[in-house]
């Protein structure tokens, strides 16, 4: 049984950084896309970061670039996401996701498979 367990969430002071940590297990997806989204309340989950099967392509929502960082380690089968320079606008409960067959970055919600339980990140003014 597949299962991605979120981690590294809470509250933050706008400008502070925070790093969220999944981990997965029941199955290794080194050869799949892994990704983050975030749904803040009231309104629809939206794509965040991708991170393609080796690591190297990586694609982020244009409201947190050059802000947010994503990474794998295909090894630990864990993908991560640094999140610097943080707004009272990313707050929101972030989720983890992973394709069950695509290698290449995607932002469609729809090409995820497996979904992890969310961590709250909050940013207060």
């Amino acid at each position: 049984q597949v299962q991605l367990v979120e981690s590294g969430g809470g509250l933050v002071q706008a400008g502070g950084s925070l790093r969220l940590s999944c981990a997965a297990s029941g199955r290794t997806f080194s050869s799949n896309t892994m990704g983050w989204f975030r749904q803040a309340p009231g309104k629809e989950r939206e794509f965040v970061s991708s991170i393609n099967w080796s690591g190297r392509n990586t694609v982020y929502a244009d409201s947190v670039k050059g802000r947010f960082t994503i990474s794998r380690d295909n090894a630990k089968n864990t993908v991560d996401l640094q999140m610097n320079s943080l707004k009272p606008e990313d707050t929101a409960t972030y989720y983890c996701a992973v394709t069950r067959r695509l290698s290449i970055v995607t932002s469609t919600l729809g090409d995820y498979n497996y979904w992890g339980q969310g961590t709250q990140v909050t940013v207060s003014s």
